[in-house]
This record gives structure tokens, C-alpha cells and sequence, in this order.
């Protein structure tokens, strides 16, 4: 679901993220409903903490250090993300809907991105997304709880992310990674209750 819908966004915004400020002023007043359903679109992205605890669960017992070590780095750094960062309410988007002065709002957007909290923040968060479910795909692929190809998806998805050349690209990459997740699902509702607790087998 997290990433699915988070693949939406990605298609869906008319500009990347990295946009200039002006420009995405500028998309957001030509259509500012488009930007309100993005919004609620990413409300559910928290949920990616329990997907990658999915993962995890699903992949502990086959490949206990590897799946661990990909826990670590995705749970530490979606932590860190979701804390730090400002999340799906963005000044550009303020600034059109609450009225407020363009030329103060683009200075406040670039003061906030040079705040190294923010930027320390980002750091973990690209790092969970791309070593993190890199390790995590692996650990699915390895572990054979699911379709190789479905741990390759998940590995691919999130590790080739931020190198993704267009925000359409690297949408489509994420419903990529959605697809390893509903892997990892898959297999965590197949297991028996008998199974679910079981000790790692190595």
C-alpha cells in the first residue's frame, strides 16, 4: 500500500521534487486540487514501517542476519525520516493556498533546506529506502518465501530511487518495489500460526 500509492504521487505530480520554487508555485495555482489529493495520497505512507517489519518477519528465519541488518538500516532510517522531515504539507503549497507572499515563502523554503537537521534527516531516510530495501529485496529473494523475482523487485525498486532521471521514472520504480512488498504480504499470511514464531532455521 505505502509504496503503491507513493508510486501514485510520483505519477501523478506534475513537477519533480526538486523543482525550483517558482515552478512549483506555479503548477500548484494552475491546478491546487491535483496537489490536495497528493496530499492525502501520501497520509498513508507511515505505513511503510510495518511493511518493512513484514519483510522482515517473513524473512528472519531463512536469512536471520541479513534480514536483520535490512531491518536496522530501513526501520533506523524511515524512523529518522518521518520525524525529521517536513512530510506532504510543503511551503509551496501554502503559500498558494493560504495566500502568502511567494518571495518570503521561497526564502523560508530555502532556509529550512539548509538546516542540517533536515539534511541530516534526508541522509537517512535515501538511506533506507535505497540500502536498506536493497538488503531487504535480497533477504526476500535469498529466503524464497516468495517469487525470486518478487525480492528483485523490491531490491531494484527502492535501490535505483534516487538515481531515477525524471519523478515519473522513479514512480514508476516505486510501484516496482510495491510489488516486492505484496511479496513479503503474501507470504506473512500464508504462515500458520504454528510457524509464525518459530526460530531462525541457521
Amino acid at each position: 500500500m505505502p509504496m503503491l500509492l507513493q508510486g501514485i504521487v510520483y505519477l501523478t505530480n506534475p513537477v519533480g521534487g526538486n523543482a525550483p520554487f517558482d515552478q512549483a508555485l506555479a503548477a500548484i495555482a494552475a491546478d491546487q486540487g491535483r496537489f490536495e489529493l497528493i496530499q492525502w495520497l501520501q497520509v498513508p505512507f507511515f505505513l511503510l514501517i510495518p511493511a518493512t517489519f513484514a519483510v522482515a518477519w517473513v524473512t528472519r528465519r531463512q536469512v536471520p542476519r541479513l534480514s536483520t541488518a535490512g531491518a536496522i538500516v530501513c526501520l533506523g532510517g524511515l524512523g529518522a525520516g518521518m520525524f525529521l522531515l517536513g512530510g506532504p504539507v510543503t511551503p509551496d503549497y501554502m503559500t498558494v493556498h493560504a495566500g502568502l507572499d511567494p518571495a518570503v515563502m521561497e526564502k523560508f523554503s530555502a532556509a529550512m533546506e539548509d538546516q542540517p537537521i533536515l539534511a541530516l534527516g534526508s541522509l537517512l531516510f535515501i538511506l533506507a529506502i535505497t540500502v536498506g530495501l536493497l538488503l531487504q529485496g535480497l533477504a526476500l529473494w535469498r529466503s524464497r518465501v516468495a517469487p525470486a523475482w518478487m525480492g528483485i523487485a523490491l531490491a531494484v525498486g527502492g535501490f535505483t530511487h534516487p538515481f531515477m532521471p525524471t519523478h515519473v521514472v522513479a514512480g514508476i520504480g516505486l510501484l516496482v518495489a510495491a510489488v516486492g512488498f505484496a511479496g513479503a504480504s503474501v507470504a506473512l499470511l500464508r504462515t500458520s500460526n504454528d510457524a509464525f514464531d518459530l526460530p531462525p532455521l541457521g
